[in-house]
């Protein structure tokens, strides 16, 4: 799996197109495809302190990100770019009409960036999955 993303970065690039996307539209695209309706937004388990569905989400897009990039100077601006992507996103929800800026948000788009980036860490740090 980790040679498929290696390879095929272009998974990655897609991904983060499919997201920015989904995250720009007035209102939920997965809601008027799922309910005909775009101000509900499926939701795959409750909210606790964040937003569950945006936890997956940057969860999702941080592991393909660190399965596809190896080198360290590549790792640390990937990190960079999606603590910013997250921030930058939910941002842009004051100016986009019917979306609406949330904190719950905010923190499950860092916390699923900030988790993937621990486990990448102590996985360096005690050498598994090395050659």
């Amino acid at each position: 799996m980790i040679n498929f993303f290696s390879k095929f970065k272009i998974t990655f690039y897609l991904l983060n197109i499919i997201l920015i996307f989904l995250y720009l539209f007035p209102g939920s695209l997965i809601g008027i495809i799922i309910y005909n309706n775009k101000n509900i937004q499926p939701q795959l388990t409750p909210d606790f302190f964040i937003s569950s569905n945006h936890f997956y989400v940057f969860a999702l897009i941080s592991l393909t990100g660190y399965l596809s990039f190896f080198k360290k100077k590549h790792i640390r601006i990937l990190a960079i770019y999606l603590i910013l992507l997250s921030i930058t996103l939910e941002t842009f929800h004051l100016i986009i009409p019917a979306r609406s800026f949330e904190w719950s948000d905010l923190l499950g788009n860092l916390l699923g960036v900030f988790i993937v980036i621990i486990i990448n860490i102590l996985i360096k740090k005690y050498g598994y999955f090395k050659k």
